[in-house]
């Protein structure tokens, strides 16, 4: 087989948290789901750039709590053969990446893989291709190839690759990997011409990979064989094996084997990259006012300046303000000088450490089934907008300490109430009791909406006893 015949297939890394965008991205919301940038996802607009490229379809690594949200936002741009690999537990990009080599090589034997971040924006799509188009010679060759970006600033929140020996068209060895630098050490960088910023993205021969792993990390090969030979397949999803998975360490691809080979090569990429991995970052990168003012959603302001303003629905106003992020959700809102873009996760951790609900989620919460907004909530009550989709389905359920009320918007509800069968139309209501067995679906072609008030001593989603789920979850 030819080199220029081996296939590539895209690994998109699904399984970022994001924290420095909150309070808009969270861990079950993070940022590589979120349309940030016209009306696509930076997920979606991932898989778009790969496909220009792609011979298969693309193998996704996602988390269980996320896999239903990326299936349906592969669904949406018409990618529907996506394989979903699950990661049990949270153990860094080396052990995931393995795993998907050793898929790839028990699916077409010989492969390249693409490895891209989720969340990254590339204003160049054309520049793209063509570095990959370019690095494809220099992996079918054995060689793990990095995309070093030709940095236009001395930022001190990426790392760095250091360019060695030329090997062929804007191909270079690397010679070392630079944590992120001081201000001095980026600017230094810079005027050496010998730095790149370290994407994240990769470009390797899966079976290149797995034997460099042997070489540089054998327990972590050993830990991820074990992962997939004891894999279970439901459908498109793909299940690693949990104990198997979880003795991995927690750690990169750059520190378990990038850093410690002498495959190491990059090819060089000029095509407005960006990780968005700021709100001083997305301000950056979004259109702009005759005053710098980035702003989205129903905002008034007055002689403000460099700002970046977004609200999700009230009226938010500012007057007088200079470099300042404002970002307003439903549940949350951030007011922020611009230069401390980096220190945001330090709020999510102090969210974490009292145990906030808004560090995990949003008011409105996605299901596979649709959604719910949470929009009123007292001692012993609870109000939620339900949007369920067409042919949507809640699980068979029951709860030990709540009963609901439903009231149906519009649309068609089918309810299963113990041993009743019924269905409800627009501006018709139910009484689900405590400690009835009860389901909800949706049989129409049009979204149904309901406002549910629940009532009870205890209100947590953790009083839902499923006994039977189209999803699959426990």
């Amino acid at each position: 087989m030819s080199q220029h015949r081996l296939p590539l297939v895209p690994v998109i890394l699904c399984g970022g948290s994001g924290t420095r965008l909150w309070p808009l991205s969270r861990a079950n919301l993070p940022k590589q789901f979120l349309r940030l940038r016209g009306e696509s996802s930076l997920l979606q607009q991932t898989l778009r750039r790969s496909a220009a490229l792609s011979d298969a379809p693309p193998l996704l690594l996602a988390q269980e709590m996320t896999r239903f949200i990326v299936d349906d936002q592969a669904k949406e741009i018409g990618i529907d053969h996506a394989q979903i690999m699950l990661e049990p537990v949270q153990r860094g990009t080396a052990p995931a990446i393995l795993c998907a080599a050793l898929q790839m090589r028990s699916q077409y034997k010989e492969a390249l893989m693409l490895v891209l971040p989720s969340d990254h924006v590339l204003e160049d799509c054309d520049a793209f291709i063509e570095a990959v188009t370019i690095a494809r010679d220099a992996a079918s060759e054995g060689y793990l190839m990095g995309f070093g970006i030709v940095p236009d600033a001395p930022e001190t929140g990426y790392g760095y690759l250091q360019a060695g020996a030329a090997m062929g068209k804007r191909t270079l060895k690397i010679d070392a990997f630079v944590e992120k630098p001081s201000r001095e050490s980026a600017e230094q960088f810079i005027l050496s011409g010998q730095y790149f910023w370290n994407s994240g993205m990769f470009l390797f021969h899966c079976n290149q990979l797995i034997s460099e792993m042997a070489v540089h990390a054998p327990h972590i090969l050993s830990a991820c064989e074990r992962a997939v030979e004891k894999l279970k397949q439901d459908a498109r999803i793909l299940h690693l094996d949990a104990n198997s998975y979880a003795e991995n360490p927690n750690i990169s691809i750059d520190y378990a084997l990038m850093e410690r080979t002498d495959k190491s090569a990059m090819i060089t990429l000029d095509a407005g990259w960006s990780d968005i991995g700021s709100w001083s970052s997305v301000w950056e990168s979004s259109s702009q006012d005759e005053l710098g003012n980035a702003i989205q959603g129903d905002v008034l302001s007055d002689d403000c300046h460099n700002c970046l303003i977004q609200s999700q629905g009230r009226l938010v106003a500012a007057l007088g303000l200079k470099d300042i992020v404002i970002i307003d959700t439903k549940d949350a809102l951030l007011v922020m000088d611009k230069q401390r873009a980096q220190d945001t996760r330090k709020l999510v951790k102090q969210l974490q450490q009292k145990d906030r609900n808004e560090a995990l989620a949003h008011r409105q919460v996605l299901r596979p089934w649709g959604s719910y907004d949470a929009v009123v909530q007292g001692q012993r009550f609870q109000v939620k907008l339900i949007t369920v989709k067409p042919g949507g389905k809640l699980s068979v359920q029951m709860h030990h300490h709540r009963s609901e009320h439903w009231i149906v918007v519009s649309g068609t509800a089918r309810v299963i109430d113990g041993e009743k069968d019924y269905l409800l139309t627009e501006n018709q209501s139910t009484l689900i009791d405590v400690g009835i067995i009860h389901s909800l679906e949706n049989p129409g072609k049009i979204p149904l909406e309901l406002i549910e008030v629940q009532s009870g001593s205890y209100l947590g989603e953790d009083d839902i006893v499923r006994l039977h789920d189209a999803y699959g979850r426990a």
